[in-house]
């Protein structure tokens, strides 16, 4: 668990390393076991045995099953955060959508329990889902950020909208992959990302605008 994530974990106050490493402990082995089965599925016992620890020694942490989720979900932002940062700064113009598709898909098809558990307790807690809303469009901001400073210029509205639409776009169609894999191409193939990168690229004008600064605005139609 990351410090950032430290200070807005939900569940009781830890005042010790050693509450905060059965604290992280827990939370880890939430994310092993959602990848063998869902999280209803997942008992208060069973979290604690594969931890470790006593079903007290959760309790001591956090007051619900649901507190616990919470907690979760708080690594899950401060790790998709620390993940497109990386990739932001180090992939080059030419490949980052792809490394940013790639690596996007990767994780949720990964944690898939873990993604299907919170797309359905967003059902019946809308508030539950403002932060990964937040996320979402700060994903929006930090590409739109890159492609302005490529491009020297700041973005016309359509521009803009079109970038912020491709990453909606994209997150939405993996939610309904993880949720109802509708296919033709499902998520886990090779070509799922490749053909997210490719409409990602159309919707959002990727190659035109980061093309060069002189060249970068639309051309008027007659």
């Amino acid at each position: 668990m990351t410090e950032a994530s430290k200070a807005k974990a939900p569940g009781h106050r830890i005042k010790q390393k050693r509450g905060q490493k059965t604290y992280n402990r827990l939370v880890e082995t939430g994310f092993k076991l959602l990848q063998q089965q869902e999280l209803e599925a997942i008992t208060i016992a069973d979290l604690t045995r594969a931890a470790g620890y006593s079903v007290g020694a959760f309790y001591a942490r956090f007051r619900s099953k649901d507190e616990f989720f919470d907690a979760m979900i708080v690594e899950h932002i401060a790790h998709r955060t620390k993940a497109r940062s990386e990739i932001l700064a180090a992939a080059p113009d030419d490949e980052l959508v792809h490394a940013l598709i790639e690596e996007t898909v990767t994780y949720y098809w990964k944690r898939r329990r873990f993604w299907r558990a919170a797309l359905m307790r967003s059902i019946r807690d809308p508030g539950f889902w403002e932060p990964l809303r937040r996320l979402g469009l700060e994903f929006g901001d930090l590409l739109v950020a890159r492609v302005v400073k490529r491009t020297q210029r700041p973005l016309t509205k359509e521009e803009d909208a079109n970038i912020r639409f491709a990453f909606q776009l994209l997150l939405g169609t993996i939610n309904n992959a993880i949720i109802n894999r509708p296919g033709p191409v499902f998520i886990g193939q090779a070509q799922f990302v490749a053909n997210m990168a490719r409409a990602f690229r159309l919707v959002s004008e990727y190659d035109r605008l980061m093309s060069t600064p002189q060249n970068s605005r639309r051309k008027p139609t007659a």
